[in-house]
């Protein structure tokens, strides 16, 4: 993207920011998000719909175009305009005459009662019962038309009763056009309105933001990492879909094609389960999600499926999750997970679902580096040293530790563990990757970022490169020790720190430049600075008693 277009999207999220913030007096903050993301869905299906008509409707009149219908087509173009096969080739949702985003903008302010009359092959009458009414009758419509979104659209416009407010942001909507000249597509326009406003939603829900979103900076960063180009893509805690999009812009950004990869992915929550298939949907992105929202540990969607790459953020320490899994579940090969923890239970299932070259980036806590509590200490034990035949060892590829306040969720520091099940060489030009059996890569990455307001910390795109660029480059074979930094240790390292895998204990320090003064030189004019400022300190104390003594508040005088 040019520096134009960056400022073209950045002035879009303002503006609609501002048009959807008027909502906030008019309706619940549980609903807020929903009411505004469900337009936001409208738009793009409609628009693509649109996009996709225009197409055929050109090459229906053009006499040397395949689909040419003929000079007096008439109503057979008609027709042939509304035969879904032609859009569903595409890839693009069928939008019926009654969701499709004109005639909501152009009848989003008629009286009650109003006939509308509404096209859809054939003419038929809509009452007009309200503005919000029209929208859950136009979802209504998609999902009957679209198996795929099936259970996916909130249909609650009329519950919510924000009949009042809604013109004003479908107008604003409205507005959503690609830039004159630009590559930008309405497509992506939209993808990344729903992304921004996921952001901003998950900032404004503090505590609950975290449970359908994932800052973008670390989805890069993990993305960037492991560079999935094709193959299987797996989240069995997906959230809103953040992976999946960083991927496809991944895939897309270095030449390939989206269709390399296909998409896996569970959640739990029915309401982010929503979110995630829309978000989806506005990319245009096949996806298998489950017929439902379900729990990863007792009804998995995907019991068969092996993935190239598993990225995932689940819930830090989650307590209550072992109710209805055995302890003899297959996935524990490495030992059974505490009841009052998840971290390793998360981690063990990301185990069992990958490809035999398949490589895992899990976001957990930092206690999961060094906790010998509960079994977890001799999970990760087995995890490097194997625990049998069926469970090898030697999974554990690279440890980076994250700054804090990187979550809106939590100040719980956190890191990022990467496995592989095969650290043989393989690949070739840019990912030709050495044999890196028994060898941890360590990146203590506390110290990059910036804080990007008084409570939020982010990553620069300098500071994903600076750590994708050097467990790139280890994997390669090149040094990349830096002191307090990054360090390439071997499993014996590891063996006599007790099989603790936090960076920080094999980093070291980083190193100080030498400011060339005599330690003496120093020495002098440091405690001559320290003298000058116990004396400030002493005039200060004076000061401030003397003051007090004024009020009638005297201090007493230490003994």
């Amino acid at each position: 993207m040019n520096i134009e277009e960056q400022q073209f999207l950045s002035d879009l999220d303002k503006r609609l920011w501002n048009a959807a913030d008027r909502l906030r007096s008019n309706v619940n903050p549980s609903d807020y998000m929903h009411v505004v993301l469900g337009l936001v869905f409208l738009k793009y299906v409609s628009d693509a719909f649109k996009e996709r008509r225009t197409e055929l409707q050109a090459a229906f009149t053009n006499p040397e175009h395949d689909y040419y219908l003929g000079a007096d087509a008439g109503e057979m173009l008609e027709q042939e305009l509304e035969a879904r096969d032609y859009y569903l080739e595409k890839n693009v949702f069928w939008v019926p005459a009654l969701a499709r985003w004109d005639f909501i903008k152009d009848n989003a302010k008629v009286d009650t009662g109003t006939k509308l009359q509404v096209r859809n092959g054939k003419v038929f009458e809509y009452e007009f019962r309200g503005i919000g009414r029209l929208l859950d009758d136009a979802l209504e419509a998609i999902e009957k038309d679209n198996p795929k979104l099936k259970g996916v659209l909130d249909k609650s416009y009329a519950r919510w009763r924000v009949d009042d407010a809604l013109p004003g942001l479908i107008d604003a909507f409205s507005t959503i056009q690609p830039l004159n000249g630009s590559s930008l597509k309405a497509k992506d326009i939209l993808g990344h309105v729903y992304e921004y406003f996921l952001g901003e939603f998950s900032i404004a829900a503090g505590k609950r933001g975290g449970e359908f979103y994932t800052p973008k900076s670390i989805v890069a960063l993990i993305v960037e990492m492991l560079q999935p180009y094709q193959g299987r893509v797996y989240d069995p805690c997906c959230g809103s879909g953040g992976f999946f999009v960083q991927s496809e812009r991944f895939v897309e950004e270095h030449g390939g094609k989206v269709g390399q990869i296909s998409i896996y992915g569970q959640e739990a929550n029915p309401t982010t389960w929503r979110l995630a298939s829309m978000n989806m949907a506005i990319r245009g992105l096949d996806y298998d999600f489950g017929k439902e929202s379900a729990s990863t540990y007792t009804r998995p969607m995907h019991p068969d499926l092996r993935a190239d790459f598993i990225m995932a953020n689940p819930p830090f320490n989650m307590k209550a999750w072992k109710e209805g899994v055995k302890d003899d579940d297959v996935r524990w090969k490495y030992g059974i997970p505490p009841d009052g923890n998840a971290n390793f239970a998360w981690l063990q299932h990301m185990v069992h679902h990958l490809a035999p070259h398949g490589s895992m980036a899990l976001l957990l806590a930092n206690g999961s580096m060094s906790s010998n509590t509960n079994n977890e200490g001799e999970i990760r034990r087995a995890l490097i040293e194997g625990n049998g035949a069926n469970a090898p060892g030697d999974l554990v590829e690279c440890m980076v530790a994250l700054p804090g306040q990187l979550f809106t969720n939590t100040q719980i520091p956190a890191c990022i563990w990467f496995l592989t099940k095969s650290k043989a060489a393989r690949g070739s030009g840019s990912t030709a990757w050495r044999d890196r059996k028994g060898q941890v890569l360590f990146i203590d990455a506390r110290n990059l970022g910036y804080m990007k307001d008084r409570v939020l910390r982010d990553f620069r795109p300098e500071d994903v490169a600076k750590v994708a660029h050097t467990f790139h480059s280890w994997k390669r074979g090149e040094a990349v020790d830096e002191p307090g930094y990054a360090k390439a240790v071997t499993l014996d390292d590891i063996r006599a720190h007790d099989h603790v895998l936090t960076p920080g204990r094999y980093v070291g320090a980083a190193a100080q430049e030498e400011d060339g003064e005599p330690f003496e030189d120093k020495m002098a004019r440091l405690t001559a600075t320290l003298s000058d400022q116990f004396a400030e300190s002493a005039r200060l104390e004076a000061a401030i008693r003397q003051n007090l003594a004024g009020l009638g508040y005297p201090l007493k005088t230490p003994a």
